[in-house]
């Protein structure tokens, strides 16, 4: 670039609350279509299948309407529901999954949903789950949001006054969700934005979109808690993963991400009260060619001034990485800022630990820290990566960061 203190993990809280897990997370994403203990369901007011209801997988014929039927046929029930989206391609405009429901519910997706290209057609979103507990999507389908169809009309790049295109699959304000299995393909704009929500589970979903596509962000976190992000595969046109201010005990594991713009933290301080980012770990993850690595960015003119501490990256390999590791409280896209040095966002307590490979730039390390507002507990533990030219040695350049550096070569000891 788009309550502290939780009891349980995610994966945790996804088996002892939502109950719709399989005995273990790792176990194939077909093995969560289990009942919760709770008694049986209750009879819906129709059919569940999309295809009962009128869907054609067809790829023309508009299925909206059939799979806002079969929510609320599910929504209105008791128990838990599983929606069923067959093999088949159907063709949809915008859908508001909208709670609360008084079941919990699975949408089994196996057939392809495709978003058209019609942008009348959007209020906002494209895939809209909103106010919802216990909800899961699993299955071996695709969201394939034909952002190829409209890409040339995002201006974002152009201006931050920028109509913003549809994202793909947006939780707003859920609690107890799982996403497994699936795969997102060229969305318009992000192509999931997880927001206000707590306790969800992304686990095994692929995402792709072509390098160079505008702002497709892979998985975009605001303001929730408890989220984990395991085993995906992500490349896209923007970052893999993103994380935005009021995101709390959020795990990122075993993540392959490239082409991109990395796994990063913020942009931060852009908007007026935003909320602290606290407690990150991202470990056993791959980078492979993205244009950024591990970053942290912030706004240099901050309009607010949350805090970003407690941060853990371990076992991370760079393959051929711009920037692999970049601490930046002087981010400034497009020159829109002021030019003073200042930041209002405290960045602290950041550990990366055994981070490993090769970076297609000389600079290995960059920690860009404010002049009124130094870095404070970031520690460089077993950093090993190496400029992968000829005739430049790899450095780091730190400034008004504050740390120690432990098992480093001598250039990148910097702290």
């Amino acid at each position: 670039m788009a309550p502290s203190n939780v009891a349980m993990t995610v994966v945790a809280a996804a088996v002892a609350l939502l109950l719709l897990a399989p005995a273990r997370a790792t176990k194939a994403p077909e093995t969560a279509d289990t009942l919760p203990a709770g008694g049986p369901p209750s009879v819906p007011a129709g059919p569940l299948d999309i295809v009962q209801l009128g869907a054609k997988g067809d790829g023309k014929t508009d299925s909206t309407q059939a799979i806002l039927k079969a929510w609320k046929n599910a929504c209105d029930a008791t128990g838990t529901q599983k929606i069923v989206i067959p093999p088949g391609n159907y063709l949809t405009g915008a859908m508001e999954l909208k709670g609360p429901c008084k079941s919990s519910i699975i949408i089994r997706l196996d057939g392809n949903l495709l978003g058209t290209g019609d942008l009348s057609a959007y209020k906002k979103n494209w895939i809209e789950v909103q106010n919802v507990e216990n909800f899961a999507i699993n299955g071996h389908g695709t969201l394939d949001g034909q952002g190829p169809l409209v890409w040339k009309q995002n201006e974002c790049q152009k201006s931050y006054n920028c109509k913003i295109l549809p994202n793909s699959l947006v939780l707003d304000f859920v609690k107890n969700a799982q996403i497994r299995g699936i795969t997102l393909l060229n969305s318009k704009f992000f192509h999931m934005n997880i927001f206000a929500s707590e306790n969800v589970l992304v686990d095994k979903v692929t995402i792709t979109a072509p390098g160079n596509s505008p702002n497709t962000d892979g998985i975009h976190v605001g303001d929730s808690t408890n989220v984990t992000i395991s085993g995906a595969t992500i490349g896209t046109g923007d970052d893999c993963v993103s994380i935005g201010p009021g995101s709390k005990t959020i795990r990122i594991h075993g993540v392959r991400c490239g082409p991109g713009h990395g796994i990063s933290v913020g942009s931060l301080g852009r908007y007026k009260d935003e909320k602290d980012v606290e407690d990150v770990k991202v470990t056993d993850c791959t980078l492979v060619g993205t244009s950024n690595g591990l970053r942290i960015k912030s706004y240099e003119d901050s309009k607010s001034s949350p805090k970003a501490t407690k941060f853990l990256y371990e076992g991370v390999t760079m393959d051929n990485v711009s920037f692999p590791i970049i601490i930046d409280q002087k981010y400034c896209p497009n020159n829109i800022c002021v030019r003073s040095g200042a930041s209002k966002v405290a960045v602290s307590d950041v550990i990366f630990r055994n981070i490993h490979g090769t970076s297609n730039t000389p600079e290995a390390i960059t920690l860009n820290c404010a002049n009124n507002l130094p870095c404070q507990g970031v520690q460089l533990v077993n950093v090993d990566i190496k400029y992968n030219k000829s005739n430049n040695k790899t450095m780091a350049v730190c400034k008004n960061a504050a740390g120690k550096s432990i098992g480093l070569a001598k250039e990148l000891a910097c702290l």
